[in-house]
């Protein structure tokens, strides 16, 4: 109910104020989820018949973004550069109704080792209020993914209901995380690791696979962290624990320039360091595929 209300009037709120209330909230959880976040030590219990990365690889390190607006589609080609640079790959999550997505930035990031998701169609946070909400979504969000010749979606806001997700044509969601108390929808999954979704009515179920590393939005915007400390500790917890570290951030925040720094951005120097953190400290020791790549290597063990 309280989700169904706050959707209803966001749009007559001023960001400003949205933010002074979300800020608010989240220095109260700090208090409130210190011995669940960042860290929830039961999440590191792996699946049953776990056998492990591929290569024996000592953890996974998936990268993810959302792609909320379009000034975010306007710097996802320079943050794609830059991973590409470094020698990684990501998943780009577009909201195809939100703003006109570009065909040819799609197939730039398919061309160079990308993958491209679906990101539900707008911003709205209704998605859930009714079944027949969800159905009549869904129905357009295949499309796109048909299209697009997408593998996997996200629920923008992580709102999610994994048992409706059967209804869009995936292999895997990444609508969830193992602990993140900051979100609207808090209820974290408490685990560092993909699992599956079976579904009932005899449709081909799908993989879940949650993020694990703190939103940059909640560090950078929220907290106004001015370092990396928390992403590096969550990562060599996991990393420890031989799971899954899936970082979940936005072109939208990211400044490139360096100069005039807004309120709502955060240097693109903090990504490059947390990759270069990754891709020195834990050299030849993780395994960084897709999110489609994921959900194909864990699918036979859980199906």
């Amino acid at each position: 109910m309280f989700l169904k209300s706050y959707y209803g009037i966001k749009p007559l709120i001023p960001r400003r104020l949205q933010l002074a209330m979300r800020r608010i909230r989240a220095f109260v959880k700090l208090r409130t989820h210190a011995d669940v976040w960042p860290i929830d030590e039961k999440a590191a219990i792996p699946p049953k018949d776990w056998a492990g990365w591929p290569e024996g690889k000592k953890f996974a390190f998936v990268l993810t973004h959302d792609v909320d607006t379009a000034k975010g589609q306007e710097r996802t080609r320079q943050l794609a550069d830059l991973e590409r640079g470094l020698g990684f790959t990501a998943s780009y999550n577009f909201v195809p109704e939100r703003y006109p997505v570009r065909e040819e930035l799609r197939n730039y990031l398919t061309e160079n080792g990308f993958e491209v998701g679906v990101h539900g169609l707008n911003h709205d946070g209704k998605y859930y209020n009714s079944r027949a909400i969800f159905r009549e979504r869904a129905l357009k969000i295949n499309r796109y993914i048909l299209d697009w010749g997408s593998k996997g979606f996200r629920s923008p806001s992580m709102l999610h209901n994994l048992e409706w997700l059967h209804g869009l044509d995936i292999q895997y969601d990444s609508s969830t995380f193992d602990t993140d108390p900051f979100e609207p929808q808090p209820d974290g999954v408490g685990t560092i690791y993909p699992f599956w979704v079976p579904s009932g009515n005899g449709k081909a179920g799908y993989v879940e696979i949650p993020y694990t590393l703190p939103q940059d939005f909640t560090l950078f915007i929220l907290m106004r962290q001015r370092n990396i400390d928390i992403w590096k500790r969550k990562l060599d917890w996991i990393a420890s624990k031989g799971g899954m570290a899936l970082m979940l951030t936005h072109p939208d925040y990211v400044n490139f320039t360096g100069t005039d720094i807004s309120t709502e951005e955060y240097s693109f120097s903090y990504y490059e360091e947390i990759l270069n953190y990754v891709k020195t400290r834990y050299k030849e020791q993780y395994w960084q595929p897709l999110p489609c790549e994921m959900a194909r290597y864990v699918k036979p063990i859980f199906e």
